[in-house]
């Protein structure tokens, strides 16, 4: 890699990886319960009780966050805070309830609330089972939770969003949950913008956005950022940010 290519890489990383960046993302969801979590003192519920979030809370959050990541920022945070007030804000009692809301109208661009429930209803059926959808690889999150059909070449961009979210552990953006987890096996969520900016740097020569150019994107991160390539994933948002200035 060009090492001032590499220099500004690392330089927008570093500037990026901060979370007065961040809150107004999709991310801010899981962390909202993340932070009710590790705060010290239990906080109120809707009903008066003291409560406090879970693990479940979190992935759940996690998991309709970047469902929802596709479209203007604002719309998405707005949609996904109209999805958590039907949830009435426990995402983990919601799921397990069982009663939720499918019908055809559109709780964010496409995606319908009967697409929400049918989620539900599989994270129920996993958690009936199981305490963490950390068990899951990308491929069976896909087919198991989000209920779509195998595809071996997918780049799974909400997939391995999440994924950061829930592994890296610098403290700053990422939550760091996920503790079993290794954060040098993540891989850049890859969508158009990310492949365009990829390509004008020169990270990539591939023109399939498939999961084979997400990893070769993820490889030259790898050069940089040895010990937690997805980092790069902050420096493609400052590339966009300092492009669009």
């Amino acid at each position: 890699m060009d090492q001032q290519i590499a220099d500004k890489l690392i330089a927008w990383a570093e500037r990026y990886d901060n979370p007065r960046y961040f809150e107004e993302d999709p991310i801010a969801f899981p962390r909202r319960f993340y932070n009710m979590m590790t705060t010290i003192q239990p906080v109120l519920g809707f009903e008066g009780g003291e409560w406090r979030p879970s693990l479940q809370d979190v992935e759940i959050a996690a998991v309709f966050a970047a469902h929802f990541a596709w479209g203007r920022r604002a719309m998405i945070v707005r949609d996904c805070s109209r999805l958590f007030d039907e949830m009435m804000w426990r995402p983990y009692d919601y799921v397990m309830a069982g009663d939720w809301r499918s019908d055809n109208t559109s709780i964010h661009r496409t995606v319908k609330w009967s697409e929400v429930a049918a989620i539900c209803r599989r994270l129920r059926d996993f958690y009936s089972a199981n305490d963490s959808l950390e068990t899951l690889t990308a491929e069976q999150t896909r087919v198991r939770i989000f209920g779509q059909k195998e595809d071996p070449k997918a780049a799974n961009k909400k997939i391995w969003m999440m994924r950061r979210w829930m592994v890296r552990d610098d403290g700053l953006v990422d939550l760091g949950l996920w503790k079993n987890s290794d954060k040098r096996d993540l891989v850049i969520p890859l969508d158009v913008h990310v492949y365009r900016q990829a390509t004008e740097l020169g990270l990539t020569k591939r023109r399939a956005k498939d999961i084979v150019t997400a990893r070769d994107i993820t490889d030259s991160f790898r050069e940089i950022f040895p010990d937690d390539p997805a980092k790069g994933d902050f420096a493609l948002f400052g590339y966009g940010v300092s492009s669009n200035a």
